[in-house]
Formats: structure tokens, C-alpha cells, sequence
């Protein structure tokens, strides 16, 4: 169950987002030569990720092939509320304050 879009497909579509729509629209050099650093920095970022390991999701898919198959182990609806939660603070941190 790989969640997408991936870290580096969402820094791939900033990074072209900013290559291609705003950086060619700038006319002010300092804003300019920021936006080059931002992307260069995101290029840091993105190489960085391919050096981490692959998230092992063999226990997610586990449980999931046991659910569709009707056998829900004891303690699941608490597994998957601290599994949406976890994905929650890095996906959405402030949902979880409001609720």
C-alpha cells in the first residue's frame, strides 16, 4: 500500500512547477536568484531521498489481503487508526489538533 504521490514525485512537480512557470516570469534578479536557490536546494532534497531506505509495507499488505478475506485480526481498527494518524501528521499535522 505505497502511499502517492511519493516525497519525490511531490518535490518533482514543485520543482517543475518552479522551472517552468515561475522562474521564467521573474523579472527581479534577487527573486530570481532566490527561486535558483530553492530549486537547487530541492534538487538536494530529492537526491537525499533516493539515498533513504524503501518503506517495508509488508505488514500493511498483510493485513489488508486478511481483511478482504474476512479474517480481521483482534486489535485492527486500532492498528489502522494509529496507522492513518501517523500518515496524518505528516501529511496533514494540524487535522489531528481539530479532531
Amino acid at each position: 500500500m505505497s502511499e502517492r504521490p511519493t516525497a519525490d514525485e511531490l518535490a518533482e512537480a514543485i520543482e517543475e512547477f518552479l522551472s517552468g512557470e515561475i522562474l521564467p516570469t521573474l523579472d527581479d534578479h534577487r527573486l530570481r536568484f532566490r527561486t535558483l536557490v530553492a530549486l537547487n536546494a530541492l534538487g538536494i532534497v530529492r537526491r537525499e531521498l533516493t539515498r533513504l531506505p524503501r518503506e517495508d509495507d509488508a505488514g500493511q499488505r498483510e493485513l489488508a489481503a486478511r481483511i478482504r478475506a474476512d479474517d480481521v485480526p483482534s486489535g485492527t481498527l486500532a492498528r489502522v487508526k494509529a496507522d492513518v494518524a501517523e500518515r496524518l501528521r505528516i501529511d496533514s499535522p494540524h487535522y489531528l489538533d481539530r479532531y
